[in-house]
């Protein structure tokens, strides 16, 4: 099984918030990789990895890093495959992580999630991955009707809470 989609982390601190990424990536049945590779302390292999990512058929890279966040544009400035960037919140609420991954210099995008957005980042690798894989569309719409019947089962709970002055 190759890999398809590369995760990787600034640290594995970041693993708490990655962790929804992988786990959402393995019931799509999408084969993924997970690193740690560091902008700052490990600059070589960063650059390894961003160059040799088309020649090993990865199709996405979803890039986590907090604080100064440097990690997703390192990557997205050496490679053509998409990157997907997650802000993590180390610091400053994440938002000195955001703010580093989305704005990026023209010519080099990062497609970047919400703080803490490991989940939406695999979906968004799914989304794009699923452009002319008809298997996986389904999957993806199977997906978005489970969201659906947890806020119809979260609606029929609620009912069954009375206080006084509820009205339904």
């Amino acid at each position: 099984m190759k890999p398809v989609v590369s995760i990787i982390m600034g640290s594995t601190s970041d693993l708490p918030v990655m962790e929804k990424a992988a786990a959402f990536l393995d019931e799509m049945e999408i084969p993924f990789e997970m690193h740690a590779l560091s902008a700052h302390r490990t600059p070589e292999a960063v650059e390894k990895f961003a160059k040799s990512a088309e020649d090993r058929e990865i199709k996405v890279i979803i890039a986590a890093a907090g604080m100064a966040a440097h990690l997703c544009g390192v990557i997205a400035s050496m490679t053509s495959v998409p990157v997907i960037g997650v802000p993590v919140n180390s610091t400053l609420d994440g938002m000195d992580a955001l703010l580093a991954i989305v704005q990026m210099p023209p010519g080099i995008p990062v497609a970047t999630v919400g703080i803490n957005g490991g989940l939406n980042s695999a979906i968004l690798a799914a989304r794009i991955l699923s452009v002319g894989d008809r298997a996986l569309q389904k999957k993806l719409a199977a997906y978005r009707e489970s969201l659906k019947n947890k806020i119809v089962r979260a609606n029929e709970d609620l009912k069954k809470i009375s206080y006084r002055h509820k009205t339904n």
